[in-house]
């Protein structure tokens, strides 16, 4: 029985609405839906409907009651015909509600598409990204500076691996990024010899809020705008800078490493001046200790010329012979540590060893405009087959009466 039959048989009935219907037969709205979907009502029902109101339809084959049991039922299709509820949707009606919708479902990725592709070329500010490549100099052996420079920016590095995330952190730090809010940058928008701090956040504009908030914005955008990978097997650090312009991005790449090179100098200047006053100092109390053995040795000697003769006494100048040794060669090695920590505070050897410069890019990195695009057009087709499923749902529960 095609689904227009049905209805106007139902309506010969008084049952105009599809709730109404449902609430005759025993069965959800949801199976009604489905079958007007389809065009065609279960079979089992059209047999129902014609032996309940054959004879008031002259146009309807009339089928024999042949299982009445002739009492009349207050509800002839209540629950137990619930094997005729169709509450969920075949592949069929999926198929038939996207076919009925197309448009919708076309038209709203399209729409999707053409605003982002008016963000991208239009309103979306370009990124460019220049990346540098360095290592540590020293590897493994320069860990005790790593981790007192580590220490100088808050950083605890544990013992073992610890260097392994050292330089990461540091390149992200507060204090290298406060440095680098003082550096000056030529740019096509803002002009030249601008603070970072400037770009960053006031721009062309006047500042709104005080020096101190500033800083602390400023330091927030170049942590963000920094990205840092290292190599875990190599220890080779990979640094990459994003920024408003493409020379902007290899400048301020430069000028990072610049920046952390010069401080892991000063930091290793100053812990060679603090070795060195150190060892000064102990030169000066080994000395004192030296001259005070080789005078006892000396006294010894003139009081007891002798002292081969006497066991005790040789043994005695045994013990202040090695005294003068230990102190002696103490001296010594103090000597070469002094003259060593003189050099090191003066070398000025590279800290990093650079392995790929940072270069202008020569495109955009962000927005990534094709991959946007493509995902908008996704995301739209998925909204557009929501809307398709609950424009059919407001439909049917406009048609049912329920709104």
């Amino acid at each position: 029985m095609k689904f227009q039959e049905f209805t106007q048989i139902m309506s010969n009935q008084g049952f105009e609405k599809l709730a109404d219907i449902a609430r005759e037969l025993g069965v959800s709205p949801q199976a009604i839906n489905n079958w007007k979907i389809r065009d065609q009502v279960p079979h089992k029902i059209a047999i129902l409907i014609q032996e309940k109101y054959a004879e008031l339809n002259s146009n309807i084959n009339f089928i024999p009651q042949s299982q009445s049991t002739g009492e009349p039922n207050p509800n002839p299709y209540p629950s137990p015909y619930g094997y005729f509820e169709e509450d969920t949707i075949s592949l069929w009606e999926i198929i038939a509600i996207l076919k009925k919708n197309i448009a919708l479902i076309l038209i709203t990725p399209t729409i999707l598409c053409t605003f982002t592709i008016i963000y991208v070329l239009f309103i979306a500010k370009p990124v460019y990204t220049s990346s540098a490549t360095i290592i540590p100099a020293g590897g493994e052996s320069s860990m005790g500076k790593m981790a007192g420079m580590a220490a100088q920016f808050g950083i605890s590095v544990p013992g073992g691996g610890g260097q392994k995330m050292v330089y990461p952190e540091i390149i992200k730090s507060r204090t290298l990024a406060k440095k680098m809010l003082q550096k000056r940058f030529d740019t096509n928008e803002f002009g030249k010899d601008q603070t970072l701090l400037r770009l960053l956040t006031y721009k062309n504009e006047e500042p709104e809020v005080g020096t101190d908030t500033l800083i602390i914005n400023g330091m927030e955008a170049f942590i963000s705008s920094v990205s840092v990978s290292e190599d875990i097997k190599s220890s080779i650090v990979t640094v990459s800078i994003d920024a408003s312009e493409p020379k902007l991005a290899a400048d301020i790449a430069t000028a990072l490493i610049d920046e952390l090179d010069i401080h892991q100098k000063q930091f290793n200047t100053k812990q060679a001046a603090k070795k060195r006053i150190f060892i000064e100092a102990r030169i000066k109390d080994v000395n004192v200790d030296l001259v005070r053995a080789e005078e006892s040795l000396k006294d010894f000697r003139t009081q007891n010329r002798k002292y081969v003769d006497s066991p005790s006494l040789l043994l005695e100048f045994e013990r202040l012979l090695r005294e003068v040794e230990v102190q002696k060669q103490l001296y010594i090695t103090l000597k070469r540590e002094f003259e060593m920590a003189q050099i090191e505070e003066v070398e000025e050897s590279d800290i990093l060893h650079i392995l790929d410069s940072p270069e202008i890019p020569l495109s955009r990195s962000k927005p990534k405009r094709s991959l946007m695009v493509i995902l908008a057009g996704i995301l739209g087709l998925g909204m557009g087959t929501v809307l398709a499923f609950g424009r059919n749902w407001y439909q049917n529960e406009k048609e049912n009466g329920e709104v």
